[in-house]
């Protein structure tokens, strides 16, 4: 393997990487990206590999021994703190990311995304390793514009809407609303990452993912994930596809978001992984803003796509709308637009996505049209009658 270089010129050494959270979606493309392209080596913890097995056997891989699978949870493992101490950078990945627990468990999504990460930080910043740590563009909450009158032009200047790391303030709702204790912990453990660095010298660089997609998301229930539960929106429609099944769009699908592929975005994390001098200290946007529409054109977009890929009609009604509290209980809340400024991580970094939605649609549409046909012929699940 060829020496690599950074964005300054200088030689990459290879490194140890401590990766939580190695064997979900956004970690088993990283830790791919890390074994086919770099000499890096990777401590991968978490509870499950399935996602990574591929890159755990056999033994005749050309990586061998560059990734090593440490099955531990990190809520308890007293093995935390010397695997990090092993490692010279530490990526934090793990958390209950599902909108569906935000408002039914949302001491576990507190727990999960705040206390368990309390550690970690502390580890890091008391051995003086560098931390990158997985947040969310929930952090931002709600926009600015929201709050303006619905007729209003200033709806439309991207001042009310787009989100810049440094400028754009968080706004949450109500504590009645819990849906807002996942952005909340997030942002939390990000300010008290924020302060090590400014107090004691941590080493930090924070991502905020813009809706990441592609093979391997979140779960198709009964298959990859647990038969009860509902994943994020992407998935939820796929889902929905696969058991052709009309798709709801909760609250008319009015709601605006972005989507980036899941491989685009792992360039980027790759670019501040080698790139210290230039991603550590800062937040980090990392979204498509060109891959803007609302809920219901997802719907009808991904309706167009898996006809494409999967050669089945579409249904005569492919949505039905439904309400929040219908489908996500008591509580729930939403943000009505998510659009990041790439200002920062474009002149840091130099990163810019590739992908369009349609692409990056079909791309996913395809691998889980694959896994569930493979899950039918093993008798994971029964088919749907037409």
């Amino acid at each position: 393997m060829t020496t690599r270089i950074d964005l300054d010129g200088r030689p990459i050494k290879p490194m140890t990487i401590c990766m939580i959270g190695a064997g979900g979606f956004i970690g088993s493309h990283l830790c791919e990206k890390l074994m086919a392209e770099t000499p890096h080596k990777v401590l991968a913890l978490d509870v499950y590999s399935d996602k990574i097995k591929h890159l755990l056997e056999p033994d005749s891989l050309p990586w061998v021994g560059c990734i090593v699978f440490h099955r531990l949870n990190i809520k308890h493992d007293s093995r935390l703190e010397g695997l990090i101490k092993m490692a010279d950078l530490t990526i934090n990945l793990a958390a209950i990311c599902t909108p569906a627990d935000y408002n039914t468990r949302p001491l576990d999504t507190i727990y999960s995304n705040f206390i368990d990460a309390l550690p970690v930080v502390k580890y890091c910043s008391d051995n003086n390793k560098r931390l990158i740590h997985f947040s969310t563009c929930e952090v931002y909450g709600k926009t600015i514009g929201s709050f303006l009158p619905k007729d209003s032009p200033l709806r439309k200047d991207p001042a009310y809407y787009v989100l810049k790391e440094d400028t754009s303030p968080c706004i949450f709702g109500s504590i009645q609303k819990q849906r807002w204790s996942y952005a909340c912990a997030k942002q939390l453990i990000e300010r008290l990452i924020y302060a090590e660095g400014a107090e004691n010298g941590l080493d930090f660089t924070i991502v905020r993912p813009f809706n990441w997609i592609g093979p391997r998301m979140d779960f198709i229930p009964g298959i990859d994930g647990p038969i009860e539960g509902v994943p994020r929106v992407l998935a939820c429609f796929g889902n929905n596809l696969l058991r052709r099944e009309p798709l709801k769009l909760v609250d008319g699908g009015e709601s605006q978001r972005t989507f980036v592929y899941i491989k685009d975005a792992i360039e980027a994390v790759l670019l501040m992984i080698e790139n210290p001098d230039r991603a550590n200290g800062h937040i980090f946007n990392v979204g498509n803003p060109n891959n803007e529409v609302t809920v219901r054109q997802l719907a009808e977009m991904m309706t167009k796509v898996y006809a494409k890929v999967s050669g089945e009609p579409s249904l005569e009604s492919p949505t039905i709308d439904v309400s929040s509290k219908e489908f996500y209980g008591e509580g729930y809340d939403d943000s009505d637009k998510r659009i990041p400024d790439m200002t920062i991580i474009n002149r840091q970094l130099g990163w810019n996505p590739k992908t369009s939605l349609w692409d990056l649609l079909e791309s996913t549409l395809t691998y889980q049209h694959r896994t569930y046909a493979e899950a039918i012929k093993k008798s994971m699940v029964k088919p749907i009658a037409s």
